[in-house]
């Protein structure tokens, strides 16, 4: 959760009346970029503990896929006719 990582005051929102502007409530810049930084860094720890994990499971041998041929692209300056994909009937506006 990201209010894990904020541990500042929190205000509210208020209009210079002094009414409520929203039930959103409001940080310091400096507080939540903070937050997002000690977020950022637990989110690289977690990757690299996740990688780490995934590699020493993995099976011993890696799997060979088949190769796919390639359509050749056309020649620049030809005249190529694009195709729909869809038939005109079924075209979304």
């Amino acid at each position: 959760m990201p209010a894990e990582y904020l541990a500042c005051p929190v205000f509210e929102l208020t209009y210079p009346t002094g009414e409520a502007a929203e039930s959103v409530p409001v940080v310091a810049y400096t507080d939540a970029l903070q937050a997002v930084e000690a977020a950022l860094a637990d989110a690289e720890k977690y990757k690299y503990l996740l990688m780490r994990a995934l590699r020493r499971s993995g099976p011993a041998t890696t799997q060979q896929y088949p190769e796919l041929p390639a359509l050749a692209f056309p020649e620049p300056g030809t005249d190529t006719r694009v195709l729909p994909l869809y038939p005109p009937n079924e075209l979304a506006a």
